[in-house]
């Protein structure tokens, strides 16, 4: 067997996936696209392990241990992307970066922050 074929593929569907986990807005999709990363390494494990005729079957071993992780984060992330969108009601990434800022939109400032429209100075609209 070429190793080229599976190598050119699992490079294909991990680029694949980067362009989905960069590009994409959507939480879920953003998951779908780790998987899809996680698969062409799986491909990469399982195709240099029959390449190099491995005793142990090591690259096999490492793949099951990838799916095995790959499932835990998977079960972590959807339970996170639904928590997230039950408080939210949105599984828009994007607007996931008002939750790492500490405040909601409309909502309270964090201490020493101003509204955009709030006279610095006085704290009163303009």
């Amino acid at each position: 067997m070429h190793l080229a074929y599976p190598a050119v593929l699992a490079a294909l569907l991990f680029c694949t996936g980067l362009y989905g986990v960069l590009a994409r807005r959507n939480a879920i999709l953003v998951l779908m696209s780790v998987e899809l990363m996680l698969n062409a390494v799986n491909l990469n494990l399982v195709a240099f392990d029959v390449w190099l005729r491995d005793s142990l079957h090591a690259g096999q071993a490492l793949t099951l241990f990838t799916i095995a992780i790959a499932a835990a984060e998977i079960g972590i992330g959807l339970a996170i992307v639904l928590m997230v969108y039950r408080n939210r009601g949105t599984a828009d990434v994007d607007r996931l970066r008002d939750t790492a800022e500490g405040h909601e939109p409309g909502g309270p400032h964090p201490a020493g922050a101003t509204p955009d429209s709030a006279n610095p100075a006085t704290g009163a609209a303009a």
